[in-house]
């Protein structure tokens, strides 16, 4: 059985408030009074804790224009998120639930804020004592422990440099990051394959003089975190932590073609996150928020970190081996969860769910981001639940750039309106400004300065940030367009965009196309070259398992036909072809690159 660290307690379905009383033998935390919301809209619901008074200027908003004009920043100097954040709620609301753990096996751990400065200080004295401070360069392969969070934090009071990394890195993929980022350390999760990966890559990382297995293996040449951070002295904070531009985080990009590339965020980074968590989330510090996400990526610091704990909300973990659809309707059902993200397509799995076994009447707020929203799912979401789902946008390279925040009505499929912290523009290939209703390349203009949250560039990289970042201009490389009413509409990727017989296809409305159907999970759009229209366009295709043996040339032409009704004829799929799963990034992302080359070589 996992154990917790020494000082916290561990509850197998019940935990306890400081009184002793007992909170919930099924949900583990007490409840508000309220539930779902069965309405036509979100309510904007947030009561904001004083902790944002400090950083904002104004705190509440009650409409686009209000969050447009007044929406401005208290940046502290040498800000660090560890002590002026973190630390100040474990002096001002020491007993109130920060963090709350669960697995597979239903073991729960909870930590209040005065636990997570404890522990994290502690983490602090161990690293210090294993040779880690200011600019060292950490790797953290922890998947979903809790040690994660006490890293991070412990790191940022180092003023060290984490570099969170997924745990189905090879040898070869770990030895790049450790030559690339001049890691020195990596601190991972005690399982055999990871283990083996890390132990392989020492030979080929001249960098790299430490490595701490947080159990429950620890092999010969690994420090065990859990035996040896029990006699550390107490933490004595550092004379001077970090300046405001001192990197922070360095994320590896999943990169859907070559090596990935090193996005380098400042300390001031989780300020950029308070929009995230507090008005997108729209989370308050009664709720429990959960955010479905690997430690590995950049989506645990927007939803699993910084601007959920502005918020003074519970962080909910459940760190579980293979994801279902059920497992996770579990949680939320068993823990009362009340907010909650998770990318589109755990939303597509979940509307396949008979939500008639699921109690999920605690969820009052939900939101989506990673990939575009296909208005068939919004709309059966909203069926099945009576909650819209508020999409956001942005990179790892940014925070949340564009957002449907509470004051705002969605439109299923939309990405929503421009985050006022970035000066946001649609401009085409020859720099200039779109018109509304016209397609064209999402821009940050970084003429006045660079916003709160952008990173810095990439790192030790200046000829591929050049290549993004040039004139006053942070290219996404996303393409949309803005409506009327100046919500954006995601079309795909520059590269991806197909053009066929003189028109330019977005995959992502072919697909939303597709996604009405019933037999389709999940697709994918791309271009084929073809002799007469240089391109035609492609579906690859999942189908629900009631329709798998439905496979075939009937079924392609309905759904052929489908698309036609859904949308312009020229943008059919002249082939479909049927798969049991799409090519995908390690960090979830489909792969068009990869079935774009798969069919340039059946060409060949």
């Amino acid at each position: 059985m996992l154990l917790p660290p020494a000082g916290i307690a561990a509850h197998a379905m019940a935990v306890y408030d400081t009184a002793g009383r007992l909170l919930s033998a099924a949900s583990g935390i007490r409840q508000p009074a309220y539930g779902a919301l069965l309405c036509p809209y979100n309510v904007f619901l947030i009561g904001i804790s004083k902790m944002i008074e400090r950083f904002l200027t104004q705190t509440k908003f009650t409409s686009v224009e209000d969050f447009k004009q007044n929406l401005h920043f208290k940046v502290p100097d040498n800000f660090n998120f560890a002590y002026d954040v973190m630390d100040a709620w474990a002096m001002e609301a020491p007993d109130k639930l920060a963090l709350l753990w669960t697995d597979d096996e239903d073991n729960c751990i909870r930590f209040t804020f005065k636990d997570i400065k404890e522990q994290s200080d502690r983490a602090a004295s161990y690293f210090s004592s294993l040779g880690i401070g200011r600019g060292d360069v950490v790797m953290l392969i922890l998947k979903r422990r809790y040690e994660f969070w006490l890293s991070m934090i412990a790191l940022h009071k180092l003023g060290a440099v984490a570099v969170p990394a997924t745990h189905m890195l090879t040898t070869h993929d770990i030895v790049y990051r450790n030559t690339s980022a001049g890691v020195k350390a990596i601190i991972c999760v005690g399982d055999d394959y990871v283990l083996e990966q890390v132990a392989a890559s020492r030979k080929d990382s001249p960098t790299l003089k430490t490595l701490v297995s947080i159990g429950p293996n620890v092999p010969e040449g690994f420090h065990d975190w859990h035996k040896e951070w029990n006699g550390v002295p107490p933490f004595e904070r550092p004379g001077l932590v970090n300046d405001n531009d001192d990197i922070m985080l360095l994320y590896f990009t999943s990169g859907t073609s070559g090596e990935p590339k090193m996005v380098a965020h400042d300390f001031t980074y989780p300020l950029g996150h308070l929009t995230t968590g507090v008005f997108w989330h729209n989370l308050s510090e009664d709720s429990i928020h959960l955010t479905v996400a690997d430690t590995g990526w950049g989506k645990p610091a927007w939803g699993k970190l910084y601007g959920q704990w502005f918020a003074g909300a519970v962080v909910f973990v459940f760190e579980h081996q293979k994801f279902t659809a059920e497992k996770i309707m579990r949680k939320i059902e068993q823990y009362r969860i009340t907010s909650f993200c998770a990318p589109p397509t755990v939303y597509r799995f979940m509307i396949h769910e008979d939500f008639s076994k699921y109690d999920l009447s605690s969820l009052r707020y939900c939101c989506t981001a990673g990939e575009a929203l296909n208005p068939a799912v919004y709309d059966r979401f909203f069926e099945l639940t009576g909650i819209r789902l508020m999409e956001g946008f942005g990179q790892t390279e940014t925070t949340m750039t564009l957002g449907t925040m509470p004051w705002m009505t969605p439109k299923p499929g939309s990405m929503g309106m421009p985050n006022p912290q970035y000066d946001i523009d649609l401009v085409r290939a020859d720099g200039t400004s779109c018109e509304d209703g016209e397609k064209g390349e999402i821009v940050i203009r970084t003429g006045k300065g660079k916003p709160l949250g952008l990173f810095k560039g990439y790192y030790r990289d200046e000829e591929k940030t050049r290549q993004v970042w040039h004139d006053g201009l942070y290219h996404t490389g996303d393409v949309a367009w803005r409506d009327e009413d100046g919500y954006y509409w995601f079309e795909g990727r520059i590269d991806d965009v197909i053009k066929s017989s003189g028109y330019r296809i977005g995959p992502f409305e072919v697909e939303s196309a597709l996604m009405t159907h019933p037999a389709v999970v999940e697709c994918a759009i791309t271009g084929v070259p073809d002799d007469i229209r240089g391109m035609v366009v492609k579906a690859t295709v999942v189908l629900g398992k009631d329709w798998k043996d439905k496979a075939g040339d009937d079924l392609v032409k309905e759904l052929q036909n489908h698309v036609k009704r859904e949308t312009a004829p020229y943008k059919y799929p002249r082939i479909i072809e049927f798969v049991d799963q799409l090519p995908k990034t390690i960090s979830g992302k489909i792969r068009r690159v990869e079935i774009r080359d798969k069919d340039s070589r059946k060409k060949d």
